[in-house]
């Protein structure tokens, strides 16, 4: 597994806690999707895109800004032609790769992905999965093992709902069968998606989670590749944000179009990095402070781990293995 090392750990706090700037970059590299899953608003909002001169000119401002690493999300990366040019670009600039994917192209396209460092795919479910996302897991399976002779260390990420709350232990299962991480992390019932999604989907048995989300944390105790630390597992078992979310301060989002948002819950524009990224930055910090003190948290894995992180939480920094 890549991990930190001291160096760049010390880097990264400088960043973020001197500084007072982000250290991930989070761009939504584009706005189409070749899914149509139910439960994501994404596809269904397309904004504009940047152009490859505009993500170049964004990688040079983020790379002088101090940010170490670059994510290249939603709303699917791989539909992007030019996606490993623009990966290439940002590891010439000296940025840390990470890319989400749902999977689709990836056994197409995973030879293309040299300069990746870190390859996340979703995998919500075994049964559940074409009804989840309208496709054939196979599909996606072929792609994770055409990453993984390409080279590639993945992560799966399993979003918990109703549909698979029964089937946790069997991909975790999965994961050790692939050679693969697995996280977790319990569906956000976030605005604009149908209130009938959210009856389907979402977590109603609570007992039922709670034992599942136990069994995971068994499962993580006995050495099981999940990369969730327990402190997080413990919190959402019982569905409650524990933590100060430090999401804003330590990612700089920025949507398809340029956008800086707070996050992926708040996601209304508050600047554009089309004016420079230094820029942006300062022009949204009053509405990013604003947002942050008013929201009552979430249980995004990337957001509740890197904030424990950040606030040096002892068993996060003992076992934290991903980005």
């Amino acid at each position: 597994m890549r991990s930190f090392s001291p160096r760049l750990a010390a880097r990264a706090l400088w960043q973020m806690r001197v500084r007072r700037r982000p250290y991930v970059l989070s761009h939504g590299v584009n706005a189409r999707c070749n899914l149509r899953c139910s439960f994501c608003q994404y596809w269904k909002h397309p904004a504009g895109e940047m152009s490859q001169k505009e993500i170049f000119r964004m990688l040079d401002e983020a790379s002088s800004f101090g940010i170490g690493v670059y994510n290249a999300w939603t709303v699917e990366p791989l539909l992007r032609e030019d996606l490993p040019r623009i990966l290439r670009y940002a590891k010439s600039r000296g940025l840390i790769t990470s890319l989400v994917t749902n999977g689709l192209l990836l056994a197409r396209r995973a030879d293309e992905l040299s300069d990746l460092d870190y390859l996340s795919v979703s995998v919500d479910g075994i049964r559940s999965y074409k009804e989840l996302r309208g496709v054939e897991l196979e599909n996606i399976l072929a792609g994770i093992r055409a990453a993984k002779r390409a080279g590639h260390e993945i992560l799966i990420n399993c979003v918990i709902s109703s549909k698979n709350v029964s089937e946790l232990e069997d991909l975790v299962h999965l994961a050790e069968r692939l050679g693969t991480w697995i996280s977790f992390e319990p569906l956000h019932e976030s605005a604009g998606i149908s209130d009938s999604v959210w009856r389907d989907l979402g977590i109603r048995d609570r007992s039922g989670y709670e034992e599942a989300v136990n069994g995971l944390m068994d499962l993580k105790r006995a050495g099981a590749p999940i990369i969730n630390s327990l402190t997080y597992l413990e919190m959402i078992s019982h569905l409650q944000p524990r933590f100060r979310c430090h999401a804003s301060e330590i990612i700089l989002h920025v949507a398809s179009d340029g956008s800086i948002e707070n996050c992926r819950v708040h996601s209304q524009p508050l600047a554009n990095v089309k004016d420079g990224l230094a820029e942006a930055w300062r022009a949204s910090k009053k509405g990013r402070e604003e947002i942050a003190g008013s929201c009552p948290g979430c249980l995004f894995f990337g957001y509740a781990e890197n904030s424990l992180l950040y606030e040096f939480v002892p068993e996060v920094l003992r076992h934290y293995e991903w980005m």
